[in-house]
């Protein structure tokens, strides 16, 4: 049986009964421009993915939207056959258009449709953790989720998926899925800045559910702070990375998946996640996000 790694910063966290470094990595950025099309640099993409893989990471994220199908393709062609301890997470709920926009997919026929091209695209009989994609490209919006998550619920029980999470949405949406079957994870937009989620945080780290944001250093437009650039020179360190570090702090069950197409930056990023912090670091990084 293989072995979880231990030297990664935050060490693990379990998804249900999948075990999962709290360091992980997000392949959406390993698509073309615009999350459109294959990448620039195939052969660099599969060396990121192999790295992540030979860094110890065991929680991969990805979409078959992102390309679309071009992530899984590639994780397919790295990693497969894959490891007994990689866990790979998929999201189904929106599809590309030819404009690169995401419209909503959330239909019961749209959802066994994606549940069945993640299926094939990354060569599994059944997917390890599958979110909801809800709301819009603007975040949460308001509203029932029962019919989409129900048709999940129903992908679940017929073998095809193991375990279920929501993404972009609000804290009622989270509720009310609960509610309906159990959840391991919400994936949502969270950072050192855009303290939205800080209560829903706090609830589901009490019941034993990971929170895994999105956009961890700001997406398309990375994190600005002075006070994040002051912290960061004086540790020596660069701001992405004490922005890293400083989610692992903000809770056990905060999970990482920074995305990369570079080598030497997923390298980067796994090392400065495990930079220690002190009281006043963290009291001074605090104040980025608050009011």
């Amino acid at each position: 049986m293989s072995t979880l790694p231990t030297s990664l910063p935050g060490g693990t966290w379990t998804l249900g009964d999948l075990t999962v470094t709290r360091f992980g990595y997000g392949a959406m950025q390993l698509a073309g421009p615009g999350v459109m099309g294959p990448p620039a640099d195939h052969d660099g993409a599969l060396a990121v993915l192999r790295e992540a893989v030979g860094l110890g990471i065991t929680h991969i994220d990805t979409s078959d939207a992102y390309g679309p199908r071009v992530t899984n393709q590639l994780i397919r062609e790295a990693l497969h056959p894959y490891p007994e301890s990689l866990h790979i997470v998929t999201k189904v709920g929106a599809i590309r258009d030819q404009q690169g926009g995401w419209p909503p997919a959330r239909e019961p026929e749209d959802l066994r449709r994606s549940v069945r091209g993640n299926l094939e695209s990354l060569g599994l009989e059944a997917l390890d953790l599958v979110n909801l994609r809800l709301g819009n490209a603007q975040g949460p919006q308001p509203g029932s989720i029962a019919e989409p998550f129900e048709t999940l619920v129903e992908l679940q029980q017929e073998g095809l998926i193991r375990h279920l999470g929501v993404s972009n949405a609000t804290a009622e949406q989270v509720v009310e899925a609960q509610a309906i079957a159990p959840i391991v994870c919400v994936q949502n937009m969270y950072n050192l800045a855009h303290r939205q989620d800080d209560e829903l945080i706090d609830r589901l780290a009490d019941e034993g559910i990971a929170y895994v944001p999105f956009f961890p250093l700001g997406g398309f437009t990375p994190l600005q702070s002075s006070t994040l650039s002051d912290v960061a020179a004086r540790l020596h360190a660069t701001p992405m990375s004490l922005a890293l570090a400083w989610l692992l702090w903000r809770s056990p069950n905060i999970l990482l998946i920074p995305g990369t197409s570079s080598v030497e930056h997923l390298r980067e990023n796994a090392a400065g996640a495990g930079l220690r912090l002190t009281g006043e670091d963290i009291a001074e990084l605090d104040k980025i996000g608050r009011p």
